[in-house]
């Protein structure tokens, strides 16, 4: 029997669906003989050997961190920062395609921190795309032009342009606080769910974030700024009708700005 229009259409769109999260291939490496059972001895060896990779993992991931820490610190300017970031090999996405870092582009003596989630597909610099243009676009209607340096929380480009994983994020914090920390600007914008759960270390929904003044603490130096995160552009670009909201957004980070001494 053939399927019905609507049937196929559905699954042209769980198709495109899946292509779009970077879904590659719908099966496995090998075929798997569903009707065999693992002996409980085998099952027990499986979970340790799990428990041992895990704990392999998670020293990585460590190490990685602690290597993050020590070339973020020893940058005292933004290119340095820039410098460390490049040299930094302990981010996964670097062995998953990746041609290059991506670290920021603006004044280095902006008042406003600009944090994204994650390079796109061929940029160079954060937000060099269609994104990328809006952002401008609105940043120079509120006045803002010349007073953000941008950057993302991760600096190589995910795969399928997916979101960074929250793994990811956290071994490219050390630098994001550092260019805090080197910058003191007086606010923080945040674009994006990605970003906002990242810096500001929540699980609440950028709906539920949006438009509301947080403050943003480090750990170590005393320094904080006030953040607001806001919707991403490239949410803009599906969502038009969403552009009020980020508008009222910016218009409260400019009366910020220009509120707070320099």
């Amino acid at each position: 029997m053939n399927a019905s229009p609507i049937d196929i259409s559905a699954t042209e769109s769980l198709l495109a669906f899946w292509r779009d999260a970077g879904v590659d291939a719908c099966y496995g490496e090998a075929a798997v003989d569903r009707s065999y059972v693992e002996p409980p001895a085998l099952k027990a060896v499986a979970k340790a050997t799990a428990s041992v990779t895990q704990l392999q993992t998670h020293d990585a991931q460590n190490d990685a961190l602690g290597d993050a820490r020590r070339l973020a610190a020893g940058a005292n300017t933004l290119e340095e920062l820039a410098a460390a970031v490049a040299a930094f090999e302990g981010c996964a996405l670097r062995g998953m395609g990746a041609r290059q870092s991506v670290f920021g582009r603006g004044a280095a003596d902006a008042p406003v921190l600009l944090i994204g989630e994650s390079p796109g597909a061929d940029e160079t610099q954060p937000f060099g795309g269609r994104t990328g243009k809006l952002l401008d676009r609105m940043l120079a209607a509120a006045g803002l032009t010349d007073k953000v340096f941008i950057i993302n929380t991760v600096f190589w480009r995910p795969p399928g342009n997916r979101p960074p994983t929250p793994a990811e994020q956290a071994v490219c914090a050390p630098f994001v606080e550092r260019a805090m920390a080197i910058m003191r600007p007086r606010a923080v914008l945040l674009l994006g769910a990605a970003s906002a759960r990242s810096v500001l270390q929540t699980e609440d929904s950028i709906m539920k974030m949006r438009g509301q003044w947080r403050d943003w603490r480090l750990a170590e130096g005393d320094v904080s700024a006030p953040a607001l995160p806001t919707l991403h552009p490239a949410f803009l670009l599906r969502q038009p009708q969403a552009k009020r909201q980020v508008w009222a957004d910016l218009l409260s980070l400019a009366a910020r700005v220009d509120e707070t001494p320099g």
